[in-house]
């Protein structure tokens, strides 16, 4: 969701510099891309070692309140071609799901912002076990959707998220935002999703699974 639907990663990196500043600390640009594609239990571990002296779950609600306050106030920046490609995906008969690090009452929440019903299944960071890197995110959804994840494509912004959905089996495509992925291994790098379609996934998936049959 965050980097790939809609660019909110700067509104999360709003959100924790004045609460490590709050007990005293300092928080830098460089600190806060590293965050980018952890799960929230994760991220609050790594602003309690930055000095924020509240609890895990204290961290996670308060984050999440922050950029809620700010989707409200400033809108919801939806990614370029990320609306259109879910509209034609959904118009073709795929089955869509949202899997994101954020908490499923956010992402719930920009989901019902979509003009259109644009995904069957949010899992959110509170809905797994493990987070991703992990690939359980992207494993649950497949279970819920009945489908194989060789028989899936995942679109990625991050790091984690792209190991997470590599490492269930998924074809991922990486769209880098906020960071680069060319090392991360992904079956296809895309600077955008604006003016992508139908037949574009279709043939990054045909492709992904030649070479696996190769």
């Amino acid at each position: 969701m965050d980097g790939t639907l809609v660019d909110t990663e700067p509104y999360w990196m709003a959100a924790e510099t004045p609460l490590v500043e709050r007990f005293g600390g300092s928080w830098t640009h460089e600190q806060a891309l590293g965050m980018v594609g952890l799960g929230l239990e994760d991220a609050a571990r790594i602003l309690q070692g930055a000095g924020v002296r509240l609890e895990v779950d204290e961290i996670v609600a308060h984050l999440t309140d922050e950029v809620l306050r700010q989707l409200r106030e400033l809108g919801v920046p939806f990614r370029p071609g990320a609306r259109e490609l879910l509209r034609e995906l959904r118009a073709a008969g795929v089955p869509t799901a949202l899997v994101t690090m954020s908490m499923s009452r956010m992402a719930r929440e920009i989901v019902d912002l979509i003009d259109f019903d644009a995904f069957d299944l949010v899992i959110g960071g509170d809905d797994v076990a493990r987070p991703k890197p992990h690939p359980d995110p992207y494993l649950q959804a497949c279970e819920a959707l009945g489908v194989a994840p060789a028989d899936t494509v995942a679109f990625e912004d991050s790091v984690n998220g792209a190991r997470s959905a590599i490492a269930s089996g998924a074809v991922t495509v990486g769209i880098p935002h906020m960071i680069p992925l060319g090392e991360v291994g992904a079956h296809a790098l895309w600077d955008t999703l604006e003016g992508r379609s139908v037949a574009d996934v279709a043939a990054v998936f045909a492709s992904a699974r030649a070479e696996v049959d190769a």
